[in-house]
């Protein structure tokens, strides 16, 4: 079989059409026609419309869909489109002039020519699989495969339960904000800093003048390096301070930003809030920066050793969670963040 023979591609192109072509309709939990979706808004805009959609979309109604201009309307059907555009880091090679795969790459050099290889953003076609996600999860309970294989495709599909939590940004306008996705929002009173992906769009934008020599420095390191050697390297602890802060939610109180190579701007939102107390990763990180160690539980030990990411005990230096247990707490700030705005209930994949 000849991947560039035409009668083999013609499929894969085809196969590519059918999802350019289609929207994830959550009421029917199936993939229809884009024509279904575009019949819909002409007949009542976004009002009775449940899709997959990975982008906020601003609701319109059936009359301000048809004064869309041809162009206005294709940018709104591309954030339900299960083909989409999409910018993503990937592994550039300038003397190929191509982008590689991960295993193309060999120590930040390509396999074929011993070229240079960064880590750059440019505009790639994305599948919006999450829309299938919970199906494939569900599905895997139904088909007679060995256990540990199922395991690795729950491992793969990575659904995880937890909380989008913004923080505004001092040095931007009032509205900006970072987001962070979080499994443990029961933690958040004992988030000491925000670390972003160096390739997250903001990092130009609030890194002060006199921290931006250091801050381009890490950056050029780490594009010289692919995801997989970033998450691979749990041992080396690096980062750069960018010299602004976040406001916590709750708190007000000043966060410091910094980037790591150990967030990835592709998984999640490409920032983390830092909890040292409770995860190894953000304690071996404020360690080595001399940043605060917040306990936020009575049943935490030990944390001059390591981080304790225990879900007992009760809640200690967090506020109106003071007290609580982990459900009672993580019901009481979703709540809360819901109220102010800043923040809400989510499932990632």
């Amino acid at each position: 079989m000849r991947t560039s023979d035409p009668d083999y591609y013609r499929w894969t192109q085809w196969i590519f059409m059918q999802l350019f072509d289609s929207w994830y309709n959550v009421t029917t939990d199936r993939a229809e026609s884009i024509q279904t979706l575009i019949a819909a808004f002409q007949t009542s805009g976004t009002a009775d419309t449940k899709a997959v959609c990975d982008e906020d979309v601003s609701p319109f109604t059936a009359e301000e869909w048809k004064r869309f201009t041809e162009e206005e309307q294709q940018n709104v059907l591309l954030k339900y489109r299960l083909a989409y555009l999409k910018e993503s880091t990937v592994n550039w090679c300038p003397a190929l002039g191509t982008v590689l795969a991960n295993d193309e790459v060999k120590d930040g050099f390509s396999e074929r020519g011993g070229h240079p290889v960064v880590q750059k953003k440019m505009m790639q076609w994305s599948m919006r699989i999450t829309a299938y996600a919970d199906r494939l999860l569900q599905g895997l309970d139904t088909i007679d495969w060995p256990e540990p294989l199922k395991e690795m495709q729950r491992n793969w599909i990575g659904k995880s339960v937890g909380a989008s939590v913004k923080f505004g940004v001092r040095s931007l306008e009032s509205g900006d904000f970072i987001e962070v996705f979080t499994t443990r929002v029961d933690t958040i009173f004992g988030a000491s800093f925000l670390v972003l992906a160096p390739e997250h769009e903001l990092v130009s934008q609030i890194t002060t003048p006199d921290q931006q020599p250091a801050v381009q420095a890490y950056i050029e390191q780490t594009q010289k390096k692919s995801e997989l050697d970033r998450m691979a390297d749990t041992k080396t602890v690096s980062g750069a301070f960018t010299g602004a802060y976040a406001v916590h939610p709750f708190t007000g109180n000043p966060v410091p930003i910094w980037i790591a190579d150990y967030v990835l701007a592709g998984y999640g939102t490409g920032a983390v809030m830092g909890v040292p107390s409770g995860d190894q990763r953000d304690w071996l990180f404020a360690k080595h920066f001399n940043l605060p160690i917040v306990p936020i539980s009575d049943a935490q030990k030990d944390l001059d050793q390591q981080a304790d990411p225990t879900k007992e005990g009760r809640y200690i230096n967090s506020d109106f969670i003071n007290g609580k247990t982990y459900q009672e707490a993580v019901d009481a700030l979703i709540a809360k963040l819901e109220e102010k705005g800043q923040g809400k209930a989510k499932v990632n994949y």
